[in-house]
């Protein structure tokens, strides 16, 4: 056993580990994880200051998770996009591969929530059927391994995952879905660096949502993929308590990039059954983005997205932007970061560009 699963062992996973440290309700807890399993390692466990702030929030059962009966299980529908078992393929060109139920840690705003945290890895037979559709099907130069997380895999299972994909000659690329460097950056070790990079082209997008998890640790962990010249973006989810403010969102998107981390997407959250207490209201991300948008380096800007519910994919949601169109000079009416409006002439549309472009925004009716 290696230094990393050893400690991983020790993570908290029943009510009475958790009483160790906080004055709970063991009843309701062992009530929870008997539909949603809990695992909280150590480290992220250390984060936390106190109970109901944003790290705790993310890691401890909560007993609206089993009173949530309104919101389906499986919202993006992908368990209808599986043409077999462990593998979605819902865009035209790329798969999404799930080799693992298990993670370093279950976030109680989990997508999967409906079977991740449960026993069990890809067997055999499963994962022949999934290379052998990615094999079969020219189409996919892309494949995500997601789960639960790949990277509680030991390296010599993630190997035998990630070496047959890379002997595919249409398969360009190859992505790992992963919040251990947020969660548990003792996994990041140099043997498993040294591995990965002999598959590249390769990815990683990491999961980090609130600045108190940039710690240290995980900023050694993301450098050290970094090094291994494993370009890395971040997914963050929008979630009520947590990070649904601006100065909260703004703060974590600069820290990501001091950590060689691409800020990617930000996610509204999906309407998760179990996990409806962290949505909040759309314009809630639309008012963090005109926050970012302009105030910082377009790095530290995601996309601001919703996964369509049943299986439409990643849709963007913008701040308006384009306010109009001057049909008497072919021009459009853009607003910018700080809310004013200027013109710029459609292509074909002879240019006159005055000192005044730019225009009263209440000339907007």
């Amino acid at each position: 056993m290696e230094d990393w699963q050893r400690s991983l062992s020790e993570s908290v996973v029943t009510e009475k580990d958790l009483a160790r440290y906080f004055n709970i309700n063991p009843d309701e807890i062992r009530e929870i994880i008997k539909e949603y399993p809990m695992r909280i390692p150590k480290y992220y466990l250390n984060l936390i200051e106190k109970p109901g702030d944003p790290i705790w929030l993310q890691a401890v059962p909560d007993v609206r998770e089993i009173q949530d009966t309104g919101c389906p299980d499986d919202p993006l529908h992908e368990d209808v996009d599986s043409p077999v078992p462990n593998l979605v393929h819902r865009y035209p060109d790329r798969v999404l591969f799930l080799v693992t139920f298990q993670c370093t840690m279950y976030c109680r705003f989990c997508t999967r929530k409906r079977g991740v945290g449960h026993p069990g890895f890809v067997d055999r037979h499963a994962f022949d059927k999934a290379i052998r559709y990615i094999a079969e099907h020219e189409e996919i130069r892309d494949v995500i391994l997601s789960g639960g997380d790949p990277l509680i895999l030991t390296d010599d299972k993630l190997e035998r995952i990630i070496a047959p994909l890379r002997e595919i000659p249409h398969l360009d690329i190859i992505r790992i879905g992963t919040k251990v460097p947020c969660t548990f950056p003792e996994r990041i070790t140099q043997s498993l660096c040294d591995m990965l990079k002999k598959y590249h082209p390769l990815f990683i997008n990491v999961h980090f949502n609130h600045p108190r998890e940039l710690t240290p640790q995980a900023k050694k962990a993301c450098e050290m993929l970094a090094d291994a010249g494993i370009p890395l973006g971040n997914q963050t989810v929008l979630l009520k308590g947590v990070n649904d403010d601006p100065e909260v969102m703004s703060a974590l998107m600069k820290g990501l990039l001091k950590m060689r981390v691409k800020p990617y997407y930000i996610y509204q959250a999906d309407i998760t059954k179990g996990t409806n207490h962290f949505r909040t209201k759309v314009e809630v991300g639309l008012k963090i983005m005109r926050a970012l948008r302009g105030y910082t380096s377009g790095l530290a800007v995601p996309y601001f997205v919703i996964d369509a519910p049943g299986g439409g994919g990643k849709i963007p949601i913008l701040p308006d932007s384009i306010v109009g169109y001057d049909e008497q000079t072919g021009d459009y009416l853009l607003r910018n970061y700080e809310g004013k409006i200027f013109r710029y002439p459609e292509a074909g549309v002879q240019v006159q560009i005055s000192p005044e472009n730019q225009i009263p925004a209440d000339w907007i009716a």
